[in-house]
Order: C-alpha cells, then structure tokens, then sequence
C-alpha cells in the first residue's frame, strides 16, 4: 500500500450526499465500486464530524464515511451531532431529570428528526451506526496539523484522554451535566460559550433565541492590552452585534490557541456567502452551512503551517 500523500479536512456533511460525493469528486477521488471514493495517490480524507441530522441522505452520507475510514481511505471523528445521538438513545440512571441522556424535547427532536425519520424501520441497522459513533475519536493529532469538531483545547482533552465512550460510565459522566467530562466535552464538541450581558439576546439561524455566543478560542491574547466587545469574538463573525466590553478576566475562561501547527474544525455555521479562507495563518474553520444553504467545503493540505485560501474547495 501507497503511503498517504495528503489530507483534506471535511466538515459538516449533514446528510448532504450530493454536495459530498461532488466535492470527492472535484477532489479527484474516484468510487471504488461500492459506497467508497478513494484517491489514485491515496490521499485521505479527515471527516469532522457531523454526518448525520438536517439533510436528506443521511444513511448514503454514514455509508460512504466509514467504508472510506474500513478501506483506509479516510480517517473520521465525532461531532455534537453523533454524540448527542448517542445520548438521545441512552436511557438515563435514576433520578436523572428525563428518561434519557438526552432529553426529547421538542428542541432536540427537532434538530434529530431528519435521523430519526430516515431510519425509521431500520433500527438495528441504527443501533450498528449508534455503536459506530462511540468508536471514533474525539480528536486528531496527524502530526503537523491537528483535527477537533469544534475547538483544540489541550486542558479539556487531558481530562478525557483515558477515557472511551464505549464505557457506560464514562459516557454517563460525559453525558450529565455538572461533571468534570460534561465541561470537557462540551468545549471540545461545541467550542466555549460566553453569557451575554443581561437583557441581550440574538435569534440564530433557526430562530431560536440565544443569550449566550459560541466564543472565538485562538489568538485571544490580540485584545490582553484592550477592551473587546462580545462582537469581537463571536462566532461566526457577525453574527451579533453586542459592542458591551467583556467583563475584566472573562477572557481568561475561554482556552487560547497560539501553537503553530494548523487545526482544522467544523461546527459553526459560517455564512454560506462567506469568504471561503482560513481565518487565520493556522486556523480553518470548513463549516459554510452545507447543511442548509452553504457549500460543502474542503481543505487540501499538503504539510504547509501557514494556511493558504488557494487549497480550499467548494462544491
């Protein structure tokens, strides 16, 4: 077998079959004769997460993921999505406030209809895929260039390093919130939140109010010497206008990325007309939306530490 020749990061599939098997393709991977694409210089891909929810082909999307990742011709991690699927599956110990892990609110149903509806008659073939998800890593570290779902933080993964979600009670403990793991994983799934003042609130895409952003997390240290506005870091950038000073020291509860090998993650829900760049020399964010409106969007890489715009690629 060939050694690889270089990755490139997806994120964020969604169920959105077509934007992926077009994007493979434009990437000059090519199908190996049943639900996999591989590359004629055994490139790989690096999935970031979230396959499943929103989009119309979910099952096609998880077929073609991990018969890439058996074939070796990717590697894959979890996102929110597949571990709150999990979680949403899990019935939850005594004197938990709701009868699973997850609670199934209309909120979270919603956001796991799509799942659940095409799945529907399938259940042990979901059970398999549920079993799947507890298997992949919550990170990758290639050597030269890292991979997280939503936010590299070395604090939070330390914390869940000796553990596996295969094990009931780590996942529980992952899974509760007010543990130690909850904390930990939320930040490396969801990246950190920041509360908003009092009495300011935004609607996010799907028109749910929020009074608190998802946080910026590299870099932080630009504003030690000045003020910053919730404005300044939230993400995606632009997505309120809050120009309130932080609170002195709340910086100081987000994790700061300033190492130098790039990190390539999903998750946030860059606008789908957003420039499509890295947004910093060792950052790349590749989540435009693909689930809904945006492109599904790729970043090839080839060993470089400072990212280029040019090694980006949409479809």
């Amino acid at each position: 077998m060939c050694m690889n020749r270089g990755f490139d990061f997806i994120a964020d599939i969604h169920g959105q079959y077509g934007k992926l098997t077009a994007l493979l393709e434009r990437l000059g991977y090519a199908s190996d004769g049943s639900h996999g694409f591989r590359h004629p210089d055994r490139r790989q891909v690096v999935f970031l997460g979230d396959y499943i929810d929103r989009g119309p082909k979910i099952r096609e999307t998880l077929q073609t993921v991990r018969a890439m990742v058996d074939a070796g011709d990717a590697l894959a991690i979890m996102g929110n999505h597949e571990f709150n699927a999990i979680a949403w599956a899990t019935p939850a110990p005594a004197g938990h406030e709701s009868k699973y892990l997850r609670h199934h609110g209309s909120k979270n149903r919603g956001h796991h209809s799509a799942t659940l509806s095409q799945f529907e008659g399938l259940e042990k073939e979901w059970a398999d895929w549920l079993g799947w998800f507890k298997q992949l890593p919550l990170w990758l570290d290639l050597g030269g260039a890292r991979a997280v779902h939503a936010c590299w933080d070395e604090e939070s993964m330390a914390l869940l390093s000796n553990g596996c979600l295969t094990d009931p009670a780590f996942f529980e403990a992952c899974a509760i919130k007010g543990t130690r793991e909850y904390d930990a994983i939320e930040t490396i799934l969801k990246g950190p939140e920041l509360d908003l003042p009092q009495g300011v609130s935004f609607l996010d895409k799907q028109n749910i109010a929020r009074m608190r952003i998802r946080s910026r997390w590299w870099h932080l240290d630009d504003h030690s010497d000045e003020a910053s506005t919730y404005s300044d870091i939230a993400m995606p950038p632009g997505s309120i206008d809050c120009q309130a000073n932080i609170e002195k020291g709340r910086l100081e509860e987000v994790p700061s990325y300033t190492d130098t090998e790039p990190v390539f993650f999903g998750h946030y829900w860059l606008p789908s007309n957003a420039a499509v760049e890295p947004m910093a020399e060792q950052i790349a964010c590749l989540d435009f939306s693909a689930g809904l409106d945006g492109p599904l969007v790729a970043y090839r890489w080839n060993g470089e530490q400072v990212l280029d715009a040019k090694h980006m690629i949409a479809a």
